[in-house]
């Protein structure tokens, strides 16, 4: 017997398997793994570099305006308040392929003028690209899934940092060993993956669909596993194919292996659809549930903050056992009498949104917190972004021919950072009720310990290196959206998280179009003037070429947690707010007898 009734009626209705979150979740998946080509840099940049006869600084330039474009959501922002999602993803696909098109026409046409400008603007209309999937993806995610926020963002963020591990093997899978046409393969693959998703990802109307928070909690602890599987077959699988000598015919079954690593995740939606009897069937707790300080309850709401967290604490106490109910509402109620005793009630209408509830772009701007966040991912963000973006010429600089190894490394241990960061900052929030900006304190000493490795050029430096910094630049991706969404509300986030990733790029443009450029050169010079072999004015050899660079970027980093730091100590009685009465209700909740 069908308990579920029949699917093909179920998807006229609207419902089946078309309206699981969790089949958006997947095909966020598969988009972000095709979106973030903006980490592949290291891997064709020596390929331009060659070819074009660019020097280190002119490099730095074209990867700051590759920065610049992934960066600068302000357009994909607007327009998805106008456009459908599958609109704002068929755009950026589109986008995609003119910009990296553009680019593989430049490199392997000599014929063709490629001055340095129209290359900036051609990859800076390529990977803006990414702001758009990351504004469908993360939005769908955090409206669909507002009680994991912090693992879904992370899981996200993780696959378009695992883009550059990706794209590596299918390039050796397919298109090996000619050089340019890894350009090609970056052009053409989004906008390919996005026509496939683009009718299914969009946030979903709550509208009763509803599901257990045990089932949810055991889903999400099945595809972070997978997500660590995959990493862990990338890992190893590209390890084998550096320090062996296979064949491209083992290298294309790797691939199929990692294509149906890939499709795995979509069990989840079809176990919910096939054999619980609907895509999100228990109908247990809302979907979206309304918010304390949503805007439709603060139009109302002229008073002080006594008399709404009363009104907060009586819908939230009326899903509680009867006994525990009426405790609760006493003791609110001497609270309240107690505070209308002492003078702390006046009935006076509050300027402006507090943290936690919705607030615009232009109020967040006005706070502290959001410019200390802004900060961080300037100090942060910028730094390990630098060190990604040269990774190439570090390869080169240190003695080895392929940096397409630590390329893809560095990819996969950002993807680790991001997974595990959205579930560790997760677990900090709900278990403690302590700041989420926490984590990205320890992640900005990780980074700055990863930088000393680079600086120092020490054997194994750059696998060291590489493991440090990508965990700790990928955890940045996974705990500010989730932080940002906490403490500013969820109605404008693409706005604000569009508004955030502006800060990378502007780090770049010091860190790395003017500091590591700059300090390049000059050692190329150095080396072409003392006659040294191979010198040719373009190239640097040795640990002295990023040194400099990267102790100042240690530097940045530990300022930056300091930042972090700061952030945490004004934000601690927001967290005890929004998630230590969650502790407190979870706790009454165990005390309470079971009846017999």
């Amino acid at each position: 017997m069908d308990r579920g009734g029949d699917p093909l009626r179920r998807a006229r209705n609207g419902g089946g398997i078309w309206r699981s979150r969790w089949l958006v979740l997947v095909a966020s998946m598969w988009l972000q793994a095709c979106g973030g080509v903006g980490y592949i840099y290291g891997s064709y940049s020596p390929v331009i570099k060659a070819r074009l006869h660019y020097n280190q600084r002119q490099m730095n330039t074209l990867a700051v305006a590759k920065n610049i474009g992934g960066s600068v959501g302000i357009f994909a922002g607007s327009l998805s308040t106008v456009l459908p999602p599958w609109g704002l993803i068929l755009l950026g696909g589109f986008q995609n392929l003119v910009g990296y098109g553009g680019i593989w026409l430049l490199v392997t046409s000599l014929a063709l003028p490629s001055p340095l400008w129209l290359m900036c603007v051609l990859i800076m209309i390529g990977t803006n690209e990414e702001s758009y999937f990351n504004t469908v993806s993360l939005v769908s995610a955090v409206r669909n899934f507002p009680r994991n926020r912090g693992p879904v963002v992370g899981i996200l963020k993780g696959f378009s940092g695992l883009c550059g591990a990706i794209f590596t093997l299918a390039y050796g899978a397919l298109l090996a060993p000619h050089q340019e046409a890894f350009i090609l393969l970056v052009a053409v693959t989004p906008i390919i993956v996005g026509v496939i998703v683009m009718p299914i990802i969009r946030p979903l109307e709550s509208s009763g669909i509803t599901q257990d928070t045990k089932d949810e909690s055991e889903n999400m602890g099945f595809i972070y596993n997978l997500c660590l599987l995959i990493a862990a077959y990338l890992l190893v699988v590209l390890l084998i194919i550096d320090l062996l000598d296979v064949s491209k015919l083992v290298t294309g079954i790797f691939y199929l292996g990692l294509l149906l690593l890939l499709v795995f995740p979509l069990v989840i939606p079809l176990k919910l659809e096939f054999f619980k009897g609907g895509a999100d069937a228990k109908l247990v707790e809302p979907l979206i549930p309304e918010a304390a300080g949503s805007s439709d309850s603060n139009k109302s709401a002229g008073y002080e903050s006594s008399f709404s967290e009363l009104e907060d604490e009586k819908r939230a106490s009326r899903s509680l056992p009867e006994p525990l109910f009426k405790l609760k509402l006493a003791r609110m109620r001497s609270d309240l009498y107690k505070a209308v005793a002492e003078g702390a009630v006046k009935v006076k209408r509050r300027q402006g949104p507090r943290r936690g509830e919705d607030f615009t772009l232009r109020q967040a701007l006005m706070k502290a917190d959001f410019l200390l966040m802004f900060g961080i991912l300037f100090c942060g963000c910028g730094s390990g972004l630098t060190a990604i973006d040269n990774l190439g010429q570090m390869g080169q600089a240190q003695g080895y021919e392929n940096a397409h190894m630590f390329v893809s490394m560095i990819s996969i241990w950002n993807f680790l950072g991001r997974v595990a960061g959205g579930f560790v900052s997760e677990w900090i929030v709900r278990a403690h009720a302590y700041p989420r900006p926490c984590v990205l304190a320890v992640a900005q000493l990780v980074m700055a310990v990863g930088l000393l490795f680079y600086a120092m050029a020490w054997p194994f430096s750059l696998y060291i290196g590489s493991l440090l910094v990508g965990l700790s630049y990928g955890v940045h991706w996974a705990a500010v959206p989730s932080a940002v969404s906490e403490l500013f509300g969820l109605k404008n986030f693409g706005s604000f998280y569009n508004f955030l990733t502006i800060a990378s790029p502007l780090a770049t443009i010091l860190f790395s179009g003017v500091l590591a450029g700059t300090i390049y050169d000059r050692e190329a010079a150095k080396q072409l003037n003392a006659g040294e072999s191979g010198a040719n004015g373009l190239l640097c050899k040795g640990a002295v070429c990023f040194r400099l660079t990267f102790l100042i970027l240690m530097g940045v980093c530990i300022f930056g947690s300091g930042l972090c730091m700061l952030l945490v100590k004004r934000t601690v009685p927001v967290y005890a707010a929004l998630y230590g009465k969650q502790q407190e209700q979870g706790e009454n909740m165990k005390s309470i007898p079971e009846e017999p």
